[in-house]
């Protein structure tokens, strides 16, 4: 059921395609719409390329899907470092990177960069109830610097490159530790501190071949997958026993 699931996604990804939030002459697309994670899967690059009538500085930010996660404070306690206080954020992306022609600081004010989430720290996240702003900001702060550490949001912004003042293109790189999901990447035109034109694209990124096949049964069948993983378990230990028996 997974893997139709995914194939499901991938036939809507593919008969979607780009779709312009603004027109104004903007048209965007990627090399591929699949990323194909295979044993051995070190990353991958993919290549957005796209023509603009509008003169302006154009950005494009690549979202992964969204997902809840817990962030923890340690602290000290008898000499002894132990989780501490935890907050949870709601729709944070697995995946956050942005690429741009210039200064993205320098293209808008912060309330138009907050609008479309240009930049990582203009993220809107679901913020945890029964918490102080300070608070929220300082684990806010957190979960960011642990989601550049991954490299799943990367500190520097990509360049965006032109090309005869129409043309631009730009790679758009994932790391070997991508997560699986559908993604979203936005091209956005900016022009005196607004965005003029606007189109996203999907983009998937899921397990193929084998690999697929084993986090399946993993997740479809966990009890019989535990099983089989002790009963191999038992056997390699056997094999080894019984090759230095005979050494």
């Amino acid at each position: 059921m997974p893997r139709l699931l995914r194939y499901i996604a991938l036939l809507l990804v593919l008969a979607i395609g780009p779709a312009s939030v603004h027109g104004n002459g903007l048209v965007a697309d990627l090399s591929k719409h699949l990323v194909a994670i295979t044993t051995g899967f070190s990353g991958a690059d993919v290549l957005l390329f796209g023509t603009t009538e509008e003169e302006g500085d154009i950005a494009v930010v690549v979202r992964g899907p969204g997902e809840d996660i817990v962030v923890r404070r340690k602290q000290r306690v008898a000499g002894i470092w132990i989780n501490g206080r935890s907050l949870t954020f709601g729709h944070v992306p697995a995946f956050y990177a942005v690429a741009a022609t210039g200064d993205v600081e320098g293209f808008a004010p912060p309330s138009v960069l907050h609008r479309h989430q240009i930049g990582a720290q203009y993220l809107r996240f679901i913020n945890p109830k029964r918490a102080e702003d300070d608070e929220i900001q300082e684990f806010r702060e957190a979960l960011l610097r642990n989601k550049a550490a991954q490299g799943l949001y990367p500190h520097h912004v990509g360049e965006v490159q032109l090309l005869g003042g129409r043309l631009f293109r730009t790679p758009v790189v994932f790391p070997a530790n991508v997560p699986t999901g559908t993604y979203v990447v936005e091209v956005f035109v900016l022009k005196d501190g607004n965005v003029i034109a606007a189109q996203t694209t999907p983009l998937l990124v899921s397990k193929v071949g084998t690999e697929a096949e084993i986090f399946d049964f993993a997740h479809d069948q966990s009890a019989l997958y535990g099983i089989v993983a002790i009963i191999i378990a038992l056997v390699a230990g056997w094999l080894a026993g019984a090759i230095f028996r005979k050494a």
